[in-house]
């Protein structure tokens, strides 16, 4: 069959390009510190939507490190639980936001809540502070990527997603014990990062990961669509290559495949072979850094767009084990 990537039999056992920086495990401890100074206290604001009489929706805003102001979707079932209820972490698309409030309901029905992540900056009502050098208008990956890493707005994103975990978690309608993550692109990297993160989540469910080896995705000229900031930064800020290596380093603090060997929840990964947006290699990298159980389910013929009966096994997976 065609082939965008390296042939399956190798892709089963790549693990990796990005160079993982020596301090990256110390770099996320005191990244987490710095997020135990922010309270995850949450505030609940009625939403226009709702469905009378079997899901309540709120608008769920909530702080977050560098003075940013996070916004979720949150729904829940309508009435008195008669015990607490599994969460779902929804995180989406490079870019858009939480989308609808319709798209979310299969969850609820099921009996879970839901709380679906705008990311500061993109398209949704999340706010960011900013106060970093260099281009903010586009390009979140390399936003932060010259100065001190703790500037990397990834750095800042990734730990939004842990701190909508730990809002949740103090609920009084939450179980703790039965959280689960999923998204697409970058909503899957941002649903191993989460992981990472908060290793209570239990159960994972990542489509076509984003943010996973930036220097796999350069080699194989694919830095353009959602990568083309990569290009795009080597053309500004060095179009010698005189920084390559660095670079790429510095990138591996906001890698995902460095941080899934943090993830402790079991995972069900979805990934195209056609995918020439986020391509096989970098996604079976971070799988094969997870350590807990784990499943891939591996689609031939498809790119990164929509995969039939991808949502459905995600529900019966969450169903199944929460």
């Amino acid at each position: 069959m065609p082939a965008v990537d390296l042939p399956l039999e190798q892709l089963q056992h790549y693990n990796g390009t990005n160079p993982r920086p020596d301090d990256f495990d110390s770099y996320w401890d005191k990244a987490l510190r710095e997020l135990d100074e922010v309270e995850p206290r949450c505030e609940l604001i009625p939403a226009e939507f709702s469905v009378p009489g079997a899901v309540e929706c709120f608008d769920l805003y909530f702080p977050s490190v560098r003075g940013g102001r996070i916004h979720a979707k949150y729904l829940r079932p309508a009435g008195q639980a008669p015990a607490k209820r599994p969460v779902v972490l929804q995180f989406h698309g490079y870019g858009g936001s939480s989308g609808d409030w319709q798209d979310k309901l299969s969850f609820v029905a099921a009996g879970f809540c839901l709380a679906a992540m705008d990311c500061r900056g993109q398209g949704g009502l999340s706010y960011d502070a900013g106060g970093v050098p260099g281009n903010t208008q586009q390009g979140h990956i390399i936003r932060g990527l010259d100065g001190n890493a703790d500037d990397l707005l990834f750095r800042q994103i990734f730990l939004d997603c842990a701190q909508l975990a730990r809002v949740l978690m103090r609920l009084p309608e939450i179980d703790a014990s039965r959280m689960a993550a999923t998204g697409g692109s970058q909503g899957g990297g941002l649903t191993l990062a989460c992981g990472a993160l908060v290793p209570e989540i239990k159960l994972l469910a990542p489509l076509y990961p984003f943010l996973c080896d930036y220097q796999r995705v350069w080699e194989m000229d694919l830095g353009t669509g959602a990568y083309a900031e990569l290009r795009q930064y080597f053309r500004m800020f060095d179009p010698e290559h005189l920084r390559e290596k660095e670079i790429f380093t510095r990138l591996g603090y906001i890698d995902v495949q460095h941080l899934a060997s943090r993830v402790r929840g079991r995972t069900m990964m979805g990934t195209c072979l056609m995918d020439h947006t986020c391509p096989a290699s970098t996604q079976f990298a971070a799988f094969h850094h997870l350590p807990g159980k784990k499943e891939h389910i591996i689609y031939p013929d498809f790119d990164h767009e929509g995969v039939p009966g991808w949502w459905d096994k995600v529900l019966t997976f969450f169903i199944n084990n929460l």
